[in-house]
């Protein structure tokens, strides 16, 4: 009572709302001689009847109770809750007894397998999730136990195989233990060293309960603090645009320099596809204006005469073809045509006879 949670070390599971919840766990050497109460509620769902009970664990120190031989088992086909019932438990308890043969035997601690970072086991073929399960002693480990420690079993082990073990035939009809998970703890050779804990950086100093600060505290403006934080980067933008400004703006060469140094026949393409793209424009907006300067005069390119127009002013466009014939065409140079095998016209003759003189 008086905390918002349970102990760190004590845990609760129920496996569906209609079964029964268990609490289990083992404390530590700091909880020893304090007192743990533990208050449960429960209501009836169709009643809505509210029941309250103070649960008082009394928590005592292992030094009366000396067992300093401890092994810890992991059962394969074993749920935590299944393992804490009492039969089931007596029952493990007279196996490990049989095989170890000690004067006093208590079970230490049991612990889920999720709880050790195993799996949630798939919900096919009554698969388990796996118990583990620690006794004490007050005797030495028994030779049974000791064959997991022989290189033989230890190798098998290292190859995923189940070592041979003489005393396996007395878990196996009730449980199923793996033995390569198997702990042996001697506490008689362990020489705990008193170790002072160093504070480093990452600790804070005790400074005793935390005190929240009063409601006397002073308010504060943050309006000058706003306006600093939106002048600075208006300020700098401005600078930036005003700089970018004079460099698109006063900073041109001009037409004048461009032209310099541009070569004169390019300025005459330019400008003569600039003087057709606005006469071939003005000529679709207008279809009554006079002829383009394409039509006008050229010198012919065998002859070197000056060549009229193709069309006069007077002349009806309307019925022009799209395509003229070479024959209606006038300063039209004649290109000799192949003669036909077996067949001779006058034209090629008189071209032939031509060519003869």
């Amino acid at each position: 009572m008086g905390y918002p949670d349970r102990p760190g070390w004590l845990r609760y599971i129920q496996r569906t709302p209609y079964s029964d919840g268990v609490l289990y766990g083992s404390p530590t050497y700091e909880n020893v001689g304090k007192p743990t109460v533990i208050e449960i509620t429960a209501y009836n769902r169709r009643t809505f009847e509210t029941a309250r009970h103070n649960l008082i664990i009394n928590i005592m120190s292992t030094e009366d109770f000396p067992l300093p031989y401890q092994a810890e088992f992991f059962i394969k086909n074993m749920n935590v809750e299944e393992m804490l019932a009492s039969e089931i438990l007596g029952d493990f308890l007279g196996a490990v007894k049989n095989v170890w043969q000690p004067e006093r035997l208590n079970a230490i601690n049991i612990t889920s397998a999720l709880d050790r970072g195993g799996r949630v086991p798939l919900p096919i073929n009554n698969m388990k999730e796996g118990v583990y399960v620690m006794v004490g002693a007050d005797s030495p480990f028994s030779s049974c136990l000791r064959e997991v420690e022989n290189p033989q079993n230890q190798l098998r082990c290292s190859q995923e195989m189940e070592p041979a073990i003489s005393c396996d035939k007395k878990f196996r009809s009730q449980f199923h233990i793996d033995w390569c998970k198997i702990s042996l703890v001697d506490k008689t050779r362990q020489v705990f060293a008193p170790q002072e804990v160093v504070r480093g950086e990452g600790i804070l100093p005790d400074v005793g309960e935390y005190r929240p600060p009063s409601d006397t505290l002073k308010s504060r403006d943050y309006y000058s603090d706003f306006l600093i934080t939106l002048a600075i980067p208006s300020a700098v933008a401005v600078v930036l645009f005003a700089i970018l400004g004079y460099i698109m703006c006063c900073r041109r060469e001009g037409m004048e320099k461009r032209n310099m140094q541009t070569p004169d026949i390019q300025l005459v393409h330019h400008s003569a596809i600039q003087k057709s793209t606005k006469e071939l424009r003005d000529m679709s907006k207008n279809r009554e204006i006079a002829w383009p300067l394409s039509t006008l005069p050229v010198f012919h390119p065998v002859t070197g005469e000056m060549v009229p127009p193709m069309h006069t002013d007077s002349f009806d466009n309307t019925n022009m073809p799209l395509m003229q014939t070479q024959q209606s065409m006038p300063h039209q140079t004649q290109i000799p045509q192949q003669p036909n095998a077996g067949k001779w016209y006058p034209e090629e003759r008189k071209l032939t006879e031509a060519m003869d003189l």
